[in-house]
């Protein structure tokens, strides 16, 4: 494995229980009827998420989904304004305008979810447009699901970055199941990240999407060929929903049996034990910042709840561009 910098690890380590932490937080508060609307969680997925986002720069772009809250918080959005975007309140975000699956931190470089499967497909091909007519040395990370493998934008935005040669890293986060849909019913290859070779670019796989460094090291190696002007690249990794789809899904097409056995190899802990284990971090450092995480997800909640409502007025603000 890379030698990463104990500050980085112990940050990436921070930012994966913040994931956790704070999709626990929201689940419990969607069952309470605090939350309005949908929410897709990525508890299961938090080191396919940290591990990509560890490895771009401070000043490059991601384009999320509908299951991006691991994405906004590995580029590290302030936990205060994203809950209060989810319970739709006027000091979210997005001005409680988005919710769960429209958060964006444009600041930031997020540049936005997208509820439409493959939406940020498109989003994530012009951004890498602007920067290459720019030449800012700018990229951008496109995150989506298996199930946008099939989507027609999926395959035409791949084209045209290959064609353009634009500084786009495709990433596919493949929990193998496009809402009850298995994967492996709807392909007629192994893997997505083979479809690659369709369009003349590099397709990389990362097959265990729950270690952090594999996954670090692996888009690392992405990130550097695309900063270099050679094109887009494919990347997919495997890891696993612990939860269904979104909160109105029980999951029943799953057996509990997969489930516990993807329990079983946690991220969090996977983690947790390689830097006990390598002498990187002490037991006592991640349990603290266990604490401090859950600490910033509950003031999370405060902040949320005290928050006022948006006004009827502020629904025809940010309708158009300065």
């Amino acid at each position: 494995m890379a030698k990463i910098p104990k500050e980085k690890l112990l940050h990436m380590h921070r930012l994966m229980l913040d994931i956790r932490n704070f999709d626990n937080k929201v689940n419990q508060m969607v069952k309470k009827g605090q939350v309005p609307g949908m929410t897709h969680f990525s508890v299961g997925e938090e080191a396919a998420n940290v591990g990509a986002i560890a490895a771009i720069g401070q000043q490059d772009f991601i384009t999320s989904n509908h299951r991006g809250h691991g994405q906004s918080i590995a580029m590290e959005i302030d936990l205060n304004g994203m809950m209060a975007e989810i319970m739709g309140k006027a000091t979210g975000t997005c001005k409680g305008k988005g919710g769960s699956m429209h958060i964006a931190d444009l600041d930031n470089g997020n540049l936005g979810a997208n509820g439409i499967v493959g939406g940020g497909m498109g989003m994530a091909i012009g951004a890498a447009l602007t920067q290459k007519m720019k030449n800012t040395g700018k990229i951008v990370l496109c995150c989506f699901g298996d199930g946008a493998c099939n989507e027609g934008t999926f395959h035409e935005t791949l084209n045209l970055a290959s064609i353009w040669k634009l500084p786009v890293i495709f990433y596919s986060i493949n929990n193998f199941y496009g809402i009850s849909t298995p994967i492996k019913n709807v392909i007629n290859v192994d893997y997505n990240y083979q479809r690659a070779s369709a369009y003349g670019i590099p397709g990389h796989f990362i097959e265990d999407g729950n270690d952090v460094v594999a996954v670090y090291e692996k888009m690392q190696e992405a990130v550097e060929y695309v900063r270099n002007g050679n094109g887009p690249v494919l990347v997919e990794s495997l890891t696993y929903r612990w939860f269904g789809h979104s909160t109105s899904d029980p999951g029943k097409y799953r057996t509990k049996e997969e489930v516990d056995s993807w329990k079983k190899k946690d991220p969090i802990v996977k983690f947790r034990n390689y830097l006990v284990d390598n002498n990187l971090a002490t037991v006592q450092e991640l349990d603290e910042l266990d604490v401090q995480s859950k600490t910033a997800v509950e003031d999370a909640v405060k902040f949320a709840l005290s928050s006022p409502e948006p006004s009827y007025e502020s629904a025809f603000e940010d309708v158009f561009a300065d």
